[in-house]
Parts: structure tokens; C-alpha cells; sequence
């Protein structure tokens, strides 16, 4: 009787066997998953906001408390030193050749990066935004509940909040994936800034820049979710959409970093800015800090949602024909005797 293995010589022996890494087309049906979900949370939010805000006693009355009209029944427009540099703002954003030429270049860009179906969807989505604004503020009443500090004109949400937060995450969509953390931040202050001044100059309440914020984040999440559906079937030619599974201390890393900047953006907004505080009135302000804490967390989540996602424009290797070296002859070109 021997002893010894019983495997044959030259055969290893069975052992644990690596994981096989899920499949680019695989990966691409959670992250679509992942958006519609976001998609239906903010558009949930976003039908809150508009059935207390509007519809609801308490939240007109909690409108006109943060945003009182001048004088019990005058304009909306705050009594502050910002009401000029808001309408500066205003004026500049709603510019239709600085428009025109902010949705050329994220077709520029979506050309130049090999995303310029990206880019073509991000100006859609622009477009979208507007519309969808002006079409809601048409058809949505706005009940009369005799309160003072309201009025019966029907202004949710604010088309140049949505309009600001899709020509944003347009952005997203055309930049790598590395490029969009350095846009997050300064992109939400800049629509947080909108959003400000339409609430400085009267233009809109606190509720129709929130409802803006939401509407837009909204529209990005089908966006990227029609995108990284679309490129399943080419996503084993260098398309890749899915989500790569980062590091749990990674992750920590991520969500310590936007809380740090938004802490520093709050900061700034309150300290820095000489004159703040004391140039606005105390409902003013806690409607500015509200509406910039959540576009700077709305638009961060989903930035964070897709953070691995690159909606590059796949190519198409020409097909070579790879023959196995044991298939040039049928039976065989070895023979052992």
C-alpha cells in the first residue's frame, strides 16, 4: 500500500477560487436602480414640498413668515443693501447669449471627452427644466387662506433654480469622473446663489427655490438612469457606467469631505460675507442658509451617487479573428506514441 497524495502528479491541488469581477453590463442595472430610486425620492420631496407650501395654511403662512411682503400686501421684495447686487445676478444669469454659450460648451465638452450624448441629454434636460417650471406655475392653483403675508399668484417652483441645477449637473454628465468633485462645491454655491437672489429680489419664495433645487436633482437622476441604461449592451467596449465598489474608508473619506464643505460654505455664507447678518432680516437669512444646506446635500448625493459612473461614447474595435493555437489542425497536431 502507498502512501502519499492522492492527486495526480502535475494536477493542483483544489483551493478557494477568486471572485470573478461583476461584468461592466452587470454593474450598469444597479447603478440605473440606484437613480430611478433617487429620481422617485426627490420627485417625492418634491410633491411635499409643493402640497404644504402651497396648498396648506401652515405653509404659506411659514412662506410669508420667512419672506414677508413689504408694508402687509406690497411686493415681495426684501428690505436690504442686496436687493441691487441680487438683481445684478439675476440679470447676468438670465442672459440668453451667456445661456447659449454655457449649454455650448457642455456640448463642446461632451464632444471633446467622448460624451457628446451625455452632452446632447444634458442640454435636454435643461430645456426639460424650464419648461416643466413654467408649465406647473401655469396649471397649479394656489388657494386663497386670507392670510396677509401671502397672496394667491402661484410661483412654484422657480424655473431659474431649476434652470441653474440642471445646467449644473449637466456639467456632470460631460466631465470625467475625476473632474466633477472639483465643480460640486463651487457649482451648488453658484445655484445657492441664485436661488438667494430670487428670494432677495421678490422674484420667487423660499418654497419655489426649494421646489427648483428638487425638480432639477429630479431630472438628473432619469437622465443617468436613461444613460447608464442605454450603455449596457456596450459597456464591455469601454463604456463603462457601473458603480466600482470603493474602500469602506474611502467612502468615509467622501462623506466627511462634503460635510467639511458644507460646514465651510455655511461658514462663509455667515461670517466672510461682510455684512450679512446685519444687512437682512432674520427670516431672510434662515431661508438663504435652508435653501443653500439643501442644494449643497441634494446636489452632493447624487454627484456621490454616480461618482464611478463615465458615460463615455464606447468604440468599436474591429473585429479580429483570434484563432487558438491547438485549432490549426481539427484532430489534433500532436501525437503521442
Amino acid at each position: 500500500m502507498s502512501l502519499g497524495s492522492s492527486y495526480h502528479v502535475g494536477r493542483s491541488a483544489p483551493g478557494p477560487q477568486p471572485a470573478r469581477p461583476l461584468s461592466p453590463a452587470r454593474a450598469a442595472a444597479p447603478l440605473g436602480r440606484l437613480l430611478l430610486g433617487a429620481a422617485l425620492g426627490h420627485l417625492l420631496a418634491l410633491g411635499l414640498t409643493c402640497a404644504v407650501f402651497v396648498r396648506t395654511y401652515p405653509g404659506q403662512w411659514l412662506d410669508g413668515l420667512l419672506l414677508p411682503r413689504a408694508e402687509r400686501g406690497g411686493g415681495y421684495e426684501q428690505q436690504t443693501v442686496l436687493v441691487g447686487p441680487a438683481r445684478t445676478v439675476l440679470a447676468t444669469f438670465g442672459n440668453p447669449t451667456l445661456l447659449v454659450a454655457l449649454l455650448g460648451t457642455v456640448l463642446l465638452l461632451g464632444a471633446l471627452c467622448r460624451r457628446l450624448l451625455a452632452g446632447v441629454v444634458g442640454v435636454g434636460m435643461v430645456v426639460c427644466a424650464v419648461v416643466v417650471a413654467g408649465a406647473v406655475k401655469s396649471v397649479l392653483p394656489r388657494p386663497d387662506f386670507q392670510i396677509v403675508s401671502s397672496s394667491t399668484h402661484n410661483s412654484f417652483p422657480s424655473g431659474h433654480v431649476a434652470a441653474a441645477t440642471t445646467l449644473l449637473l449637466a456639467f456632470m454628465l460631460v466631465l470625467p469622473a475625476w473632474a466633477r468633485r472639483w465643480l460640486a462645491v463651487p457649482g451648488a454655491a453658484g445655484v445657492s446663489l441664485i436661488a438667494s437672489a430670487t428670494m432677495i429680489t421678490g422674484w420667487h419664495r423660499f418654497s419655489d427655490a426649494l421646489g427648483g433645487v428638487l425638480l432639477g436633482v429630479t431630472l438628473f437622476c432619469l437622465a443617468a438612469a436613461a444613460l447608464a441604461a442605454g450603455r449596457r449592451g456596450d459597456a464591455g467596449q469601454g463604456g463603462a457606467v457601473g458603480p466600482r465598489r470603493e474602500p469602506d474608508g474611502a467612502v468615509w473619506r467622501r462623506l466627511i469631505e462634503g460635510a467639511v464643505a458644507l460646514a465651510v460654505l455655511l461658514w462663509a455664507l455667515l461670517v466672510v460675507m461682510p455684512g450679512l447678518a446685519a444687512s437682512v432680516q432674520p427670516g431672510l437669512l434662515v431661508a438663504i442658509v435652508a435653501v443653500t444646506g439643501a442644494t449643497i446635500l441634494a446636489v452632493g448625493s447624487v454627484v456621490f451617487l454616480v461618482r464611478s459612473a463615465d458615460f463615455l461614447v464606447p468604440t468599436r474595435p474591429r473585429a479580429r479573428a483570434q484563432r487558438h493555437p491547438e485549432a490549426e489542425t481539427r484532430d489534433g497536431g500532436i501525437v503521442q506514441t
